[in-house]
């Protein structure tokens, strides 16, 4: 089976700034090009950090109201720095939250996840920068035409890696939704979790609704009990 990597979903052409970026000019960037974040990059085109709307709040969150009813909010050192901040250095969170090209899409959703981040510059092993995945980036595998995952589950999945004749098993596949039919002998029933767990991570799987039975099992018995049919009856 083949997973998407970061390097094939990536945007190569990537908006950023650098350390000595003004406030004014990195604000103009998101505006133009209608982004939240960029990354900064050093003279060596390696990026040092990333700077988005959320650290350039801190300036108009910073400043006293106009009309004086309101009070001061407490900020944190960090917080105070950037809303005295002027260039992208010193408005920069860092250090930068990055992606590798060779990355699949599950490794990229649970870093953007666990970091709270909307994307991430894609970096070489010099930390180069090579391009940006986004969070839409990322769900565009759920794009993927039905016939495209039914293939790769039919041929690639049950018949090259489980060995399974054509007829054996087969998936319907609707919006994404994986339904998974046929028969297998009972000395392979063990593989039936297998097949259903490797079907989840095919690109484009939105649900997998497993109805494998195997050879000597009462199916009409079975279907109440799909959750567990990979388990032979006692008695």
């Amino acid at each position: 089976m083949e997973h998407r990597t970061v390097d094939e979903l990536m945007t190569r052409n990537v908006v950023h700034v650098h350390p000595d970026t003004p406030f004014k000019e990195i604000v103009r960037k998101l505006e133009d090009y209608d982004v939240t974040a960029v990354p900064v990059v050093d003279s060596n085109g390696r990026v040092v950090g990333v700077v988005s709307e959320a650290d350039l709040m801190h300036k108009p969150a910073g400043l006293p109201d106009p009309f004086g009813l309101l009070p001061l909010p407490h900020i944190r050192p960090a917080e105070r720095a950037k809303a005295g901040g002027a260039r992208a250095g010193e408005l920069m969170t860092a250090p930068p939250v990055c992606a590798r090209p060779g990355w699949n899409m599950v490794e990229t959703a649970r870093v953007m996840a666990a970091r709270k981040v909307k994307r991430l510059p894609v970096v070489d092993e010099t930390f180069r920068l090579l391009g940006i995945i986004s969070r839409s980036d990322v769900l565009r595998i759920y794009l993927r035409d039905d016939a495209a995952i039914r293939s790769e589950i039919e041929r690639d999945l049950l018949e090259r890696t489980m060995g399974l004749a054509p007829w054996a098993v087969t998936a319907a596949v609707s919006e994404g939704q994986v339904t998974l039919t046929g028969t297998v002998e009972a000395e392979a029933r063990s593989v039936i979790p297998v097949i259903e767990r490797l079907c989840r991570t095919v690109d484009g799987v939105v649900s997998v609704d497993q109805r494998i039975s195997y050879a000597g099992e009462d199916t009409a018995a079975a279907a109440p009990r799909r959750a567990r049919t990979a388990t032979p009856r006692k008695g």
